[in-house]
C-alpha cells in the first residue's frame, strides 16, 4: 500500500498529510519528489526515456531516475532504490538542492511536486526494467541544453526547470572530483 501512497508537504518540505498517488496528481496537490542525475567520468548525464505505457509523460526524456519517497523513507534512499528498480545500478547520491514546479501534464493530470534533486557518479552500464524506462543515453549537458530548446516536447517538464534554471548548478559538480 505504501507504494500508492505520496507524501504531501508545504512549500518549506515539512509533511502535512498522505495521498494516494494517482489522487495527489489528478487534484495538483504538492507532495514530495525526487530527481536523480548520475554522471559519468566523461562528465555526461545519463538520460533515461521513460517508458510508453507511464501513466504520465511516457516516452519521454528525462534524468537517469525519478520517483516519490515511500512514507517514512528518506529521500536519499529512496533514490537509491527507484534507481537500482529502474536502472539496474547502485550509486552513493548526494542532495544538490530543491524546488517547487506545477506542470499540467498529459492524461489530465498535474504534477506539483517540491522536488530534491540528487546527484551521483557512476560508468556502470544501465540494466533497464522495461516496465518503468524504454532506453538510456549518456549526453553531455550542453547537448541536451540545446536540444531541449530545440524539441522540448521530447523531454518531460520537471527535468526541461533542471536545465533551464540549474545548468549552472549542475556543470560545477558534473566531475566526480567535484564532491
Amino acid at each position: 500500500m505504501q507504494q500508492n501512497l505520496v507524501v504531501l508537504v508545504d512549500e518549506l518540505d515539512q509533511e502535512i498529510g498522505l495521498m494516494e498517488k494517482m489522487e495527489a496528481h489528478q487534484k495538483g496537490i504538492l507532495h514530495r519528489a525526487f530527481s536523480v542525475l548520475v554522471f559519468n567520468s566523461q562528465q555526461e548525464l545519463l538520460l533515461q526515456r521513460r517508458a510508453f505505457g507511464k501513466y504520465h509523460s511516457e516516452g519521454l526524456w528525462t534524468n537517469s531516475c525519478c520517483s516519490h519517497p515511500y512514507p517514512g523513507e528518506t529521500i536519499l534512499d529512496a533514490g537509491k532504490r527507484r534507481l537500482k528498480e529502474e536502472m539496474g545500478i547502485e550509486v552513493d547520491l548526494h542532495k544538490l538542492f530543491q524546488f517547487v514546479y506545477k506542470a499540467q501534464v498529459d492524461n489530465n493530470l498535474i504534477e506539483n511536486e517540491l522536488d530534491h534533486v540528487l546527484i551521483g557518479y557512476s560508468d556502470e552500464t544501465p540494466h533497464l526494467d522495461l516496465n518503468e524506462v524504454s532506453a538510456f543515453q549518456w549526453q553531455k549537458l550542453e547537448k541536451i541544453e540545446e536540444d531541449i530548446q530545440l524539441n522540448p516536447a521530447a523531454y518531460t517538464a520537471w527535468f526541461q526547470l533542471i536545465i533551464k534554471n540549474y545548468i549552472n548548478q549542475l556543470k560545477k559538480v558534473q566531475a566526480y572530483e567535484s564532491l
